[in-house]
């Protein structure tokens, strides 16, 4: 098992499968919010349901409406897991946390190459730890 430690946590321990790209995310953007999938061609997670999983990327982009839109998600229960990071913005986060997704962020190196595509993760924001099962 790998052990992996982060700067920045918030949210609930949660176990799962991870969406691991070198890519950014927006909810806005990127997402088909309805169905549970990435919609945007060019996204290297492009047709992959994202609901129930840990999304691993290099960055979040985008402002408020993503932020609301991560609470519309929730709502509706076509969510992700978890969102993990490489760098993160303020605004998602607080869409994060008034969505109750669990967010990492703040990696010594790059997450995106430190965890297999697929590969079942659990993450425990208090203790500051996501391993790799």
């Amino acid at each position: 098992m790998k052990k992996l430690v982060f700067r920045q946590a918030m949210g609930a321990r949660v176990r799962g499968e991870a969406l691991v790209a070198h890519d950014g995310f927006s909810a806005r953007y990127d997402l088909d919010r309805t169905a549970g999938k990435f919609s945007r061609p060019t996204h290297k997670l492009a047709g992959q349901s994202y609901a129930g999983k840990i999304l691993v990327l290099d960055t979040a982009k985008g402002g408020v409406a993503s932020a609301w839109m991560l609470r519309e998600m929730a709502a509706r229960g076509v969510v992700p897991l978890a969102l993990v990071f490489n760098s993160v913005n303020p605004i998602l986060v607080q869409g994060a946390a008034f969505a109750d997704i669990t967010m990492l962020a703040g990696f010594d190196g790059d997450i995106t190459a430190n965890v297999p595509h697929r590969a079942v993760v659990e993450i425990d924001p208090q203790k500051r730890l996501l391993r790799l099962l």
